[in-house]
């Protein structure tokens, strides 16, 4: 390796594109069209950045294995960093494999933990963890000690156990100090802010109170009976009943918890499930039927009695009934907790990690956009959307995996 390939590779490595280029802007062999390539990256050029390590892994060929691998591993990085998420994590697997058979167990790992950090984008915490559990970390960089550190974190934050969040957030602190790359020391500091944030809402007579993570750690803890409006569940400690598939239930159960021991009347109960306004006795019926379901579901959780004008819910076993919604109310809120990284989503790449349809994900954008909550960047295959980051607010309970919170 010259000289400029070497003071170049160090300029990236301490997150200096600029004085990289200085060095390696002239020149089309494949090695400095790699580090070009890495340096458009940190300098936020996405498209650029992938053509140049295209070429370059294209001008190492079969000839130079470990160089071409390297290369792909640098453009899978660039395809997470600007949310592509369509790729094969298998192919990116082999080439880890690859690059552990040269010897090159450094950027192997890298490229294992690119993975994690895909797996949690995509709110596949046991993938994370499954794939974050076999890392041999031991010996390793401080940028990948950082790294690794940061998605501990967040698979803990994911499941609301803010005490090893902490302590990996900590570690992920002291490492990123070591790596001396401020926009690691950055990161970090955002993802502690994190825990001091409202992440969800709880309707009171006197007002709404919002709560930390912290606080609602402990109300997952207790005895009561919460209605959890983030992850659209009905839960009692350990026990979760999730009714994220069945929103009449969910909007039952949520009407039924917020009145508490008064109960709500049949007609009102009605719209507020079905947002009926001519309430006629086939709706009746229908609500009927749907109580019926939910009081099977609930067996053993709650009870729900009718009364002389509608119906009550009450909490077996449980020292009291707690609502709990999210920060930000409506059915945008995960896909705005996603936008909320700052990052340019495509609508393709939303719709995979919501689970959900590329169309319904596309009606939820344009009603944001027609609120003036989203941009969008670019048209067609190449629109992108950006959301502002939502200071003050911790969006962690809206992303996907709050269903699997517990």
């Amino acid at each position: 390796m010259d000289s400029l390939i070497s003071a170049a590779a160090r300029a990236l490595a301490l997150g200096d594109p600029l004085r990289a280029l200085n060095h390696v802007a002239l020149r089309q062999d494949p090695a400095a069209l790699a580090l070009r390539g890495i340096a458009m990256a940190q300098l936020e050029q996405p498209a650029r950045a992938r053509d140049l390590l295209r070429s370059a892994a294209r001008g190492f060929g079969a000839h130079e294995p470990r160089d071409r691998a390297r290369c792909l591993v640098a453009e899978a990085e660039v395809a997470l960093a600007s949310r592509d998420l369509g790729w094969s994590p298998r192919a990116l697997g082999v080439v880890a494999a690859a690059l552990e058979r040269t010897g090159d167990r450094v950027n192997a790992l890298h490229a294992r933990l690119i993975l994690v950090r895909r797996a949690l984008l995509l709110g596949r915490v046991e993938d994370a963890e499954t794939r974050l559990a076999a890392l041999a970390l031991d010996g390793a960089t401080p940028l990948h000690t950082t790294l690794a550190e940061l998605a501990r974190a967040e698979i803990a934050l994911r499941r609301l156990r803010t005490r090893p969040a902490r302590a990996a957030l900590l570690r992920a602190e002291r490492a990123a100090r070591r790596a001396r790359v401020p926009a690691l020391v950055l990161e970090v500091e955002r993802s502690r802010a994190v825990l001091a944030q409202p992440a969800a809402r709880e309707p009171r007579a006197a007002g709404e109170r919002l709560l930390v993570l912290d606080e609602v750690e402990a109300l997952f803890r207790s005895r009561a009976l919460v209605l959890d409006g983030c992850a659209r569940s009905l839960r009692r400690g350990p026990r979760v009943l999730s009714l994220a598939r069945r929103p009449v239930l969910f909007a039952l159960a949520r009407a039924l918890c917020e009145h508490g021991p008064e109960g709500l009347a049949r007609d009102l109960l009605i719209e507020r499930a079905f947002g009926a306004r001519r309430i006629d006795e086939s709706h009746r019926a229908r609500l009927r039927v749907e109580l019926s379901r939910l009081r099977a579901l609930c067996a053993g959780l709650a009870r729900i009695d009718a009364t002389a004008t509608g119906f009550v819910l009450r909490p077996v076993r449980a020292s009291a009934v707690r609502v709990l919604l999210p920060p930000i109310e409506g059915e945008q809120g995960a896909v705005l907790a996603l936008l909320a990284d700052g990052q340019a989503w495509s609508s393709s790449a939303l719709a995979l990690a919501l689970g959900e349809s590329q169309r319904s994900v596309q009606r939820a954008l344009a009603a944001l956009l027609e609120a003036g909550q989203v941009r969008a960047l670019g048209a067609g295959r190449a629109r992108r959307w950006l959301a502002p980051p939502r200071f003050g607010i911790a969006t962690t309970l809206l992303l996907p995996t709050s269903l699997g919170v517990g």
